[in-house]
């Protein structure tokens, strides 16, 4: 199979399946992460009922991507949850109402403070308006920080001011979750040793530790057999980014080479 097919990315849902994990969208896993067992604990391989797979989406661009990925997830009976931007390329209310509709979750995928230009206040207010629109659609629980890698600001540095609690969200997984009990994957820069050339998507001192353990893997086929030789950790969070899953040629290769491109940029800004 080629890497990145919506074709692969069934399987590997399938294979994750198969070795026992339950599914979980972030705000319930935010919700019972007070009874979720300690992954050092689970490694390399654990029982059944401690398998825990968070399933994250971030609709950067392509939302009609997501549509197809929900479908397939859809199918299989799983939930997750797509984060969208307020921008045009992400927010497109027919495709955020379709995924909702099939049960999966919704938020909101902030870069507020980036494009406030580093303006508190004025960020602040761009994050509860954009907030209350997504609303319109959705009850919106949990927000997530684009990485906006060519920004000099980090977004997740309004809530050194402001507390998102206050608007009704339970969890921003960045700063809510314990990565010494979850372990975390991301397609960023189209494969999943990405935090190689990643500005901000990636979670630092705990990836040191993974990399030592030998948990790392570059393909989705060696994630995928992974996951059937055990070696995967029993709680993890995996993150992608649907506009690089296709079945299509001519936008799989597109998207290929793009990602290259900006590979080399984001590794000269890391």
């Amino acid at each position: 199979m080629r890497d990145f097919s919506l074709l692969q990315y069934r399987s590997l849902l399938l294979d994750l399946q198969q070795a026992g994990y339950r599914f979980f969208t972030v705000a319930q896993y935010a919700r019972s992460v007070d009874d979720a067992p300690n992954v050092s604990s689970c490694l390399p391989a654990a029982p059944d009922a401690c398998r825990t797979a968070i399933l994250r989406h971030d609709v950067d661009l392509l939302p009609e991507n997501s549509v197809r990925t929900a479908q397939i997830e859809h199918d299989l009976g799983i939930r997750a949850t797509y984060y969208f931007r307020i921008v045009p390329e992400s927010n497109r209310p027919e495709c955020i109402r379709r995924i909702a509709a099939m049960g999966h979750e919704i938020g909101y995928h902030y870069e507020d403070l980036s494009t406030a230009r580093g303006n508190l206040s004025e960020a602040w207010r761009f994050f509860s308006d954009n907030l209350a629109w997504f609303r319109t659609f959705y009850p919106v629980e949990t927000v997530c920080m684009h990485g906006a890698p060519r920004s000099g600001f980090d977004s997740r540095d309004l809530w050194k001011h402001y507390d998102y609690r206050s608007l009704g969200i339970i969890a921003e997984p960045y700063l809510d979750f314990d990565y010494s009990r979850l372990f975390y994957l991301t397609d960023t820069g189209r494969r999943w040793d990405g935090y190689k050339v990643s500005v901000r998507d990636k979670i630092p001192v705990w990836q040191d530790r993974w990399n030592e353990a030998a948990l790392t893997w570059h393909t989705t086929s060696q994630l995928a057999a992974a996951v059937r030789s055990g070696r995967l950790p029993a709680q993890v969070l995996v993150t992608t980014h649907p506009q690089r899953w296709t079945d299509s040629f001519v936008p799989w290769m597109r998207e290929l080479l793009l990602q290259n491109a900006k590979n080399i940029v984001k590794r000269l800004l890391v």
